[in-house]
């Protein structure tokens, strides 16, 4: 079984606005309501692909309700704990205001709701397949995932974390399946400037030295990387096509990074469907379908 995990799911309001004036009362020329964090997104993006999931978090309050009737509606399942106090986080994103957003701060999460989602988490075993993707909400102890990989170590459970600085580092020696750095990510994480596909490598090969078994780099506009377990370096410029949504493109990626894996056991395979799941998110208003996936990795691939 595929489980993700959003420590702190949101109902995203997104809206465009003509002509925004601050101070007075502007009102919407379109709205769209949508469950986020960036485990369900990668749970979104794996049913889109056919793939059973179970979605993980904590949820509260109306907003935590309807993230969890939503999802329902899109067909992903979900078994987040309950929060009694407080509410889930809605995240208000105007789209017309270059990407301007106010995001909310979410319920606090008490010890024993931490730990009731852990002995969730112990029952994975040999097979499953566990995400662990964002920020840590601050009522929760920072060295989460590394509490969790920690927990299941030696368990066969396989683990893609996307998270960035000392979040990262400090899994490493759990030895993740996958990890996905952007190339700022991977930059800061040394220190240095990384601007080319060939300036990511070593240090995509570094952080495997570190522990992680396969090092997926996106650069955005400049297309890809990845460094793989057997050895291999892939890299691939970005497909062809207009940037419409950047958000949920890096979950999005990670997805298709899985579900190629899954079906194939190849890593060129594993990569091409990360990067087409990851592009064809960034050219569609929404988290991008199969089809929109398809008509992009035919276009990287000419299959």
């Amino acid at each position: 079984m595929i489980y993700t995990v959003t420590f702190n799911p949101s109902l995203d309001y997104i809206v465009s606005v003509d002509d925004f004036k601050l101070g007075l009362t502007n009102r919407t020329s379109s709205e769209l309501m949508l469950p986020g964090g960036k485990g369900i997104n990668v749970s979104t993006v794996l049913m889109n692909l056919g793939i059973e999931n179970t979605a993980l978090g904590f949820t509260a309050g109306f907003v935590g309700e309807e993230i969890i009737r939503r999802l329902q509606e899109m067909g992903v399942k979900s078994e987040f704990i309950q929060i009694s106090e407080g509410v889930s986080r809605i995240n208000l994103k105007l789209k017309s205001i270059d990407g301007t957003e106010i995001n909310g701060a979410g319920p606090v999460i008490s010890k024993d709701k931490v730990e009731e989602l852990m002995k969730k988490l112990e029952e994975l075993g040999e097979g499953d397949v566990l995400f662990l993707a964002g920020s840590i909400p601050s009522s929760m102890p920072d060295d989460m995932y590394e509490q969790i990989m920690a927990r299941l170590d030696g368990k066969g459970v396989m683990i893609v974390v996307d998270a960035t600085k000392d979040l990262l580092v400090n899994v490493l020696k759990y030895h993740p399946f996958l990890v996905k750095p952007n190339n700022h990510e991977l930059g800061e994480i040394f220190g240095v400037e990384l601007k080319t596909r060939k300036d990511v490598i070593p240090y995509g090969k570094k952080l495997q030295e570190k522990g992680a078994r396969n090092v997926l780099i996106s650069m955005a506009g400049e297309g890809a990387v990845l460094v793989a377990e057997d050895g291999q370096v892939f890299e691939e410029p970005a497909p062809k096509g207009r940037l419409v949504n950047g958000v949920g493109a890096g979950d999005s990626m990670v997805a298709g990074f899985v579900a190629g894996w899954m079906e194939k056991k190849d890593y060129e395979h594993a990569f091409h469907m990360g990067i087409a799941a990851g592009s064809a998110s960034a050219f569609s208003e929404n988290l991008a379908t199969k089809e929109e996936i398809e008509a992009v990795y035919g276009q990287i691939t000419g299959k």
